[in-house]
């Protein structure tokens, strides 16, 4: 008999809707990995606006060991318009997560899925499947906390880019794009910048150069950021992988997630050389939390990701097809029409689009 894998879980609920979300989604993660000779150990710990007005903690020590140690990182949302830092700025332990574990790579897929309704009318819209890498740990965040205003009168916030910042970013969009080939898309990386305006974006698409150098197979394009903003508009199914820096790939990874049917349907990886955390990209959405009302199909398709994740970090291929089956199962909830999630107009919640995932699965 094949030995059984233990994994460790560390899950982060959060706030909000990601406490709801998250319920959903861990059901679906056991029932999906059944029969792959794999043990997952689900471990809650607190974090986030509503811990951090309980107890002037938002990411407790023993949290971040937790998930310094886990196999994997599942995290909800955090945050809370009303709760905040004396400074003013909002509670956002996963900014902290991302410093503290050398997230660098923010991944942020975007896939037309049958049966959602999308903005764009041009049937071309259908063939939407592209990801925005954002580069997570530098760029303007690198000011967060350390911004300066001067006499009342100025504000101050710094960007920065560096090489082993810009490299090992670049390197992996261009890795994913090889990834994306294998399995039919066009292997094709945009490098989206400024750098007809400032030194520091010159300096990274610089670095963009260099690294494309080293994978000749892949297409190496380059777009300004304004341009880009237009042409995902204009045109976003001819896109596949862009990388960006930091504040530039936080806007746009919204306006992606908008292009395929709204944050609800957009999942979210950050990805480290040691650690991988895995969330929705919306946020705790305090309007709609406690009614049941969330979309969890953005966690559960993050929860596939993290699967896809740690079948290649640990060699269990079982991993990868149980991420093909949770795909395959929201494909099917939607494409079918009998579900239809409240921000669609419709009145399924978070346990009907959960229950009807389970059911494909």
């Amino acid at each position: 008999m094949p030995t059984t894998k233990s994994l460790d879980i560390c899950v982060l609920p959060g706030d909000g809707i990601g406490v709801e979300v998250i319920a959903a989604t861990v059901p679906l993660i056991e029932q999906a990995v059944k029969g792959a000779a794999v043990d997952f150990r689900f471990h809650e710990h607190p974090a986030g606006a509503q811990h951090y007005r309980a107890s002037g903690q938002a990411l407790p020590q023993a949290t971040l060991e937790a998930a310094r140690q886990a196999d994997a990182i599942l995290f909800g949302a955090m945050g809370w318009p009303a709760i905040r830092y004396p400074d003013g700025t909002e509670i956002a332990p996963q900014l902290d997560l991302r410093v503290a574990l050398e997230l660098y790579a923010g991944v942020r897929p975007a896939r037309a899925i049958a049966g959602v309704r999308l903005p764009l009318a041009d049937p071309r819209a259908r063939d939407i499947d592209l990801v925005v890498v954002r580069e997570s740990t530098e760029g303007l965040f690198a000011s967060r906390g350390k911004g300066s205003i001067v006499d009342d009168r100025e504000a101050r916030d710094t960007m920065v880019i560096t090489r082993a910042g810009s490299e090992r970013v670049h390197d992996f969009a261009f890795k994913l794009a090889r990834r994306r080939k294998a399995r039919g898309r066009p292997g094709r990386v945009t490098c989206v910048d400024k750098a007809n305006v400032f030194v520091s974006m010159a300096f990274f698409r610089k670095i963009f150069d260099e690294r494309a150098a080293a994978f000749p197979d892949i297409e190496a394009r380059h777009n300004y950021i304004d341009a880009t903003a237009l042409d995902l508009i204009r045109k976003p199914w001819e896109f596949d992988v862009l990388v960006t820096e930091n504040m530039f790939g936080d806007i746009l990874s919204d306006q992606t997630a908008a292009l395929v049917g709204g944050m609800g349907m957009a999942p979210s990886a950050d990805i480290g050389d040691e650690h991988g955390l895995f969330q929705p990209c919306h946020g705790s959405a305090p309007d709609i939390a406690g009614q049941g009302k969330a979309n969890p199909t953005a966690t559960i398709l993050s929860a596939a990701l993290m699967l896809d994740w740690l079948a290649d970090r640990h060699g269990i291929a079982a991993l990868s097809a149980a991420a093909r089956r949770i795909e395959q199962a929201v494909d099917a909830v939607f494409a079918s029409g009998r579900i239809l999630p409240f921000e669609f107009g419709g009145r399924d919640g978070t346990a009907a689009i959960a229950s009807a995932v389970a059911s494909n699965l």
